[in-house]
C-alpha cells in the first residue's frame, strides 16, 4: 500500500454543474479520468452560489438563476502525478478555471483501519475515499466527522 504524506499538489477545477463531456457531466469525466490515471483521490463539491467570467451570479436561492451552479473538482496527489494529468484537462475543460496549490498531506487511520488523508481524499493506494463509495466513506454513511 502506498501512502501519500508530506508535500503534495492540490488541483482544483472550477466549472458549472451543467458543463458536459459527450452528454455526461464534465465533473464525472474528470473524476473518472483521475481514477484511471491512478491519482490518489478526487472529490466533487457542489456550490450554492458563485460567478465566473460571465459575471452572472448563479445561486440556489433564486430558482431562475439556479440552473448552472458552480462545481469544484479537487484532486490531491504528488506534484509529478498532478502535472502529468494536466494535458487531459486541456482536452476536457473549455470554460472554467483550474488552480494548483501546494499543500501538505497528513495521513491518519480511520475507524476501520483504512488510511485516510486529513482532507478526506481516501487511501492513496486505491483512490477510494468518501466520494468514491457514495455513503460518506464509512459503512454507516456518516462520514468521518466523529472520532
Amino acid at each position: 500500500m502506498t501512502r501519500l504524506t508530506g508535500r503534495a499538489l492540490r488541483l482544483t477545477v472550477y466549472i458549472g454543474e451543467h458543463d458536459r463531456w459527450h452528454h455526461k457531466p464534465l465533473y464525472a469525466e474528470i473524476v473518472h479520468r483521475a481514477h484511471a490515471a491512478g491519482l490518489a483521490g478526487a472529490s466533487v463539491f457542489h456550490g450554492v452560489e458563485g460567478f465566473g467570467a460571465s459575471s452572472l451570479i448563479h445561486t440556489s436561492r433564486l430558482l431562475s438563476l439556479s440552473e448552472d451552479l458552480p462545481v469544484a473538482v479537487v484532486v490531491v496527489d504528488t506534484e509529478e502525478r498532478v502535472r502529468a494529468f494536466l494535458p487531459q484537462l486541456d482536452e476536457l475543460v473549455t470554460e472554467g478555471l483550474v488552480t494548483l496549490d501546494e499543500c501538505e498531506v497528513i495521513t491518519y487511520t480511520g475507524r476501520g483501519g483504512t488510511p485516510r488523508t486529513a482532507a478526506g481524499e481516501g487511501d492513496a493506494g486505491t483512490g477510494q475515499g468518501p466520494a468514491a463509495d457514495g455513503n460518506g466513506g464509512t459503512p454507516d454513511g456518516k462520514g468521518e466527522n466523529s472520532l
